[in-house]
């Protein structure tokens, strides 16, 4: 079995593993949600920046990488 297939195989494995997390969570993971996400409201208006979901998701992201490498 060449890389790319093994690279396949392994990101499947993760995302039904992430699939079944989030239903057997009632998707009550608190993405979007974390201490650290800027929203600001003003009338009509909302801005919202999910700086510290961006920093959780890159850093799972960045391991696993890490782990496939080796």
């Amino acid at each position: 079995m060449d890389n790319l297939s093994k690279i396949l195989i392994i990101i499947g494995g993760v995302l039904i593993i992430a699939g079944l997390i989030w239903h057997f969570s009632g998707g009550n993971i608190p993405l979007g949600r974390l201490p650290g996400d800027i929203k600001f409201k003003t009338g009509n208006s909302t801005f919202f920046f999910p700086i510290t979901t961006c920093l959780l998701i890159s850093g799972i992201i960045s391991l696993i990488s890490f782990i496939i490498k080796k």
